[in-house]
């Protein structure tokens, strides 16, 4: 019997995403950093949010993994895997503190196989009950949205300390399957020594998706990656949209922006804020990326 009631599968309409349709600037702001050295493996980064006086449209995009949202004076919710871009419209005068798991990392953490919250959000209480609750509570009780942020690190610490470590065959797949790293997916079970079935059973449950799907994902959160290093001072800016497309393994430049749709509902140039190879979304995702663009620096240095 499924963990999460049916009356709780929301159609998904919540943040899970990096980038925004909406003005910056005063209108709202999103500061990102890393986590907590205790949570490194399982988490993959951490964030405040604060709306304005107007409501804020946003595009919430796939990152591959589970998320905790936590708006400041309501019960957290938890966020499944994205498979496709949803559009949401944040209230004004809105704190959100949040926690973005790295995939396959969050299931054991919560409690809840990964499948059962694909591009659903649920709130904490229909997983975790009153604790869900208390939690919210504790969070309201602080000072102000950044010490929220470090209560709710805190806590997951302490939940961790109790939790079964995450699946090691699947991180072991999650960590070759970054970009930059081409892998059949097909070669990927023998490498790791376990059936093509139960490797995808395994994904099911602790990613939510299957390799193949989570590939997919993670090669396309790469190319968001160069696009946020290229608006970076000092940053290499591309050229063309072909040789982003090339470096990251896709066919070619019309492939990109096929995975581009599909991912995001938009084109490339259309997220991106007038440019297919730099971010325009006026924040610093740099916590969130660094991973992939470290891969990217030691694909180099052994090719």
């Amino acid at each position: 019997m499924s963990l999460i009631s049916a009356a709780c599968r929301l159609k998904l309409v919540v943040r899970c995403g990096l980038f925004y349709t909406g003005p910056v600037g005063q209108a709202q702001s999103y500061v990102e950093r890393v986590g907590l050295s205790n949570l490194a493996g399982w988490v993959r980064t951490v964030w405040v949010q604060r709306t304005g006086p107007r409501p804020y449209e946003q595009r919430n995009l796939p990152t591959g993994g589970v998320e905790m949202q936590c708006p400041i004076g309501a019960v957290p919710r938890l966020v499944g895997p994205l498979t496709a871009a949803s559009v949401q419209v944040l209230p004004a005068h809105t704190a959100v503190v949040g926690v973005r798991f790295w995939p396959g990392a969050a299931a054991s953490l919560i409690g809840v196989p990964a499948d059962e919250l694909v591009d659903l959000t649920v709130g904490l209480d229909q997983v975790w009950g009153d604790a869900g609750v208390r939690l919210g509570e504790l969070l309201a009780g602080a000072p102000g949205p950044d010490a929220a942020l470090g209560l709710l690190q805190r806590y997951l610490v302490g939940r961790r300390a109790r939790a079964d470590h995450p699946d090691p065959v699947v991180a072991e797949a999650v960590r070759r399957l970054m970009p930059w790293q081409p892998v059949e997916v097909g070669v990927l079970s023998g490498q790791l020594a376990i059936s093509a079935s139960q490797l995808r059973r395994r994904f099911l449950a602790m990613v939510g998706v299957g390799p193949k799907a989570l590939q997919r994902t993670l090669r396309f959160q790469g190319y968001l990656a160069l696009a946020q290093a290229a608006a970076a001072p000092g940053g290499r800016r591309v050229s063309r949209l072909a040789d982003l497309a090339a470096e990251l393994g896709y066919a070619d430049e019309a492939h990109l922006s096929r995975e581009c749709l599909r991912l995001t509902g938009v084109t490339c140039r259309e997220l991106l804020g007038g440019a297919a190879d730099r971010c325009g979304c006026g924040h610093d995702h740099a916590a969130s990326y660094l991973p992939f663009l470290v891969g990217r620096a030691r694909a180099v240095r052994t090719g």
